[in-house]
């Protein structure tokens, strides 16, 4: 048999194989070397939580790594109830916050992809209250007046999704922000029980911007109106939305916007540290911290979901999947590539960038820890927190509900030891 001969004679026999089955990528048991991490290193994580724990600077911690698709650590430390010792379940509730941008996010991007709207058209074309928009120009502090000018031009549905549009926060915002809204009922969207989204996000297209649309990154309701832009497109609230199309696809078993009754059990309890240490709180940010367990039907996608880790973890490897999770895709890998890229050219968010519903990691930003460029990420107010590092294949979570004052040193540390544990 010659040379030629040969060739075809083995293209033959390939053609002829029954295709395998294509491997699924899902979440999988591991240990930490077949995550490439070392357990001797990856060990001062867990005394370093302990530590914390020890010294009150927490009460408890849940953290998750993935790996090249495979669970590095996912651990539990500290306690739930401070004064009965229990301790804090892997599998507890948190109120994830402002973790929920990234799935409104996600949820506006599918019907992007369906056709339903164009990242610049006018959120006008939608809810015709934002046609006329005005930007803030003098803001008297003394009774709350101000004056305004008429925007440059039209917020567009890129504007929400990289908080470009010049809208702020109810609550959280700036003074000006926070009276303007809270003289016209606009809240941060947590424990609301009156009214409709609908109705609110109609009553934010009369009130005047901070700035004008595109000058500036500032963090605001933007993900709010995006959720609202969601139910017109789909014609589902946000919650049948999200259970539909993400939820039940993704087998996240244990995120709502209303936490079932035989799960109440399960919702962690919250911490604030004061001059005797940490206490249990049941307020903050103006609200009930039982939220999640009251039903409601003004579904904030900025901010009203509660999840487990393990359950968001799958939501961000379908991200670090280009879109797909056990065979099935919730979008292309090309709107995933846009999504995780910069998309606020020379604006800047402190040292790094911002995409469509995350932070982006720049090169400063990579200089300055130990996480690679391009990593996305964001986090929730009541201490949630999470990344993606595509480059080292990984996702990466740490869940609290607790302020205290080392808050910030715990996240930096955090994520140095995370790093300093890969080992292959």
């Amino acid at each position: 048999m010659n040379r030629y001969s040969f060739i075809l004679f083995i293209l033959a026999i390939i053609s002829c194989t029954p295709a395998t089955e294509k491997k699924l990528k899902t979440i999988a048991n591991g240990t930490p070397e077949s995550a490439g991490y070392s357990s001797q290193r990856l060990a001062r994580l867990d005394s370093t939580m302990n530590n914390w724990v020890d010294k009150g600077w927490m009460n408890g911690a849940v953290s998750l790594i993935i790996r090249n698709g495979k669970i590095a650590h996912y651990k539990s430390f500290g306690y739930n109830d401070l004064e009965t010792k229990a301790p804090l379940d892997k599998d507890g509730i948190f109120r994830i916050a402002s973790q929920t941008k990234a799935i409104t996010s996600v949820a506006a991007m599918i019907l992007y992809e369906e056709g339903k709207f164009l990242l610049e058209d006018p959120v006008s074309k939608y809810i015709p209250s934002f046609a006329n928009i005005q930007v803030l120009d003098k803001f008297n502090d003394k009774d709350t007046t101000y004056t305004t000018i008429p925007a440059k031009r039209q917020i567009t549905i890129r504007d929400l999704l990289t908080h470009t549009s010049g809208i702020g926060y109810a609550q959280i915002g700036s003074k000006e922000a926070n009276s303007i809204y809270a003289k016209n009922n606009i809240t941060g969207g947590l424990d609301v029980y009156e009214g409709t989204l609908a109705d609110a996000m109609t009553r934010l297209g009369t009130l005047p911007l901070m700035h004008q649309p595109g000058e500036r990154w500032t963090y605001g309701l933007n993900t709010d109106l995006l959720g609202r832009l969601v139910e017109i497109w789909s014609g589902k609230t946000l919650e049948e939305f999200f259970n539909e199309r993400i939820f039940k696809p993704l087998d996240m078993k244990d995120t709502y916007f209303n936490v079932p009754e035989e799960k109440a059990n399960r919702l962690v309890n919250f911490f604030m540290a004061d001059s005797t240490g940490l206490k249990k709180f049941e307020k903050a940010l103006g609200g009930d911290l039982n939220f999640p367990l009251r039903k409601k039907s003004y579904f904030s996608g900025g901010g009203g979901l509660s999840s487990t880790i393990y359950d968001y973890a799958v939501f961000l490897q379908m991200l670090l999947n280009e879109g797909e999770y056990n065979g099935v895709r919730l979008l292309s890998r090309n709107t995933v590539r846009m999504m995780t890229m910069n998309q606020i050219g020379d604006l800047n968010l402190g040292d790094n960038k911002f995409g469509l519903g995350f932070a982006i990691v720049s090169e400063k930003g990579s200089s300055m820890m130990p996480h690679q460029i391009g990593t996305y990420s964001w986090g929730g107010a009541f201490s949630t927190g999470y990344w993606v590092d595509p480059k080292e294949k990984m996702v990466v979570l740490i869940y609290r509900q607790m302020w205290g004052a080392h808050d910030a040193e715990i996240d930096a540390k955090f994520k140095v030891l995370v790093y300093q544990a890969i080992h292959d």
